[in-house]
């Protein structure tokens, strides 16, 4: 476990030693459940998150035991990556005090309408979700995991200069990281 931990951790440190859009492939993913407000109830807590994991087009905040389930299980599967989730992902990584985090929410929340039951969008609050993001070795935010339904995940740092931009950097991955359609050379 300590050598995966490791292993991620480099690549996400090599991913993320610049924030300009690039993408790199880590060796395992994390997610982080809906951020929900503390309730005199964990029954409560837990229907009303498996309630909002269900997207109905918009983006999902994980908790490190939904992204267990939802999307790797590192610690059940410690020398492979094994994706449990029934369609792709794009998980974001931010912080709530991250500029650029609050530019890239609005554009995640149009494509988690656009792209409804085609891939998952998933948020992990870094601040409230240590252990997710020192597993894949979040060094900047926003940083962002494109998970296909098979193979290696993709991590990608940063977002471009306008929103028009940003969008499509977005678009363009998970037409090719996620659905896998060719790139449009037109």
């Amino acid at each position: 476990m300590k050598k995966i931990i490791f292993s991620i951790s480099a690549a996400a440190l090599l991913a993320f030693s610049c924030t300009n859009g690039t993408a790199s492939t880590p060796d395992s993913q994390e997610q982080e459940s809906p951020n929900m407000e503390l309730t005199a109830s964990k029954a409560v807590q837990t229907n009303a998150g498996d309630d909002q994991l269900k997207g109905e087009g918009k983006p999902v905040k994980l908790t490190k035991q939904d992204f267990l389930e939802k999307v790797m299980n590192y610690e059940k599967n410690q020398s492979e990556w094994v994706y449990e989730g029934d369609l792709p992902a794009l998980i974001d990584f931010y912080a709530d005090w991250c500029g650029p985090c609050r530019q890239a929410a609005p554009i995640l929340e149009e494509l988690a309408k656009e792209y409804e039951g085609k891939i998952h969008i998933y948020k992990i609050d870094t601040e409230k979700e240590k252990e997710l993001a020192a597993v894949f070795g979040i060094q900047g935010i926003p940083a962002f995991l494109f998970v296909p339904q098979n193979g290696k995940p993709t991590m990608s740092s940063g977002i471009a200069r306008t929103q028009e931009e940003t969008k499509a950097m977005f678009k363009q991955m998970i037409d090719e990281i996620l659905l896998g359609k060719e790139k449009n050379n037109s």
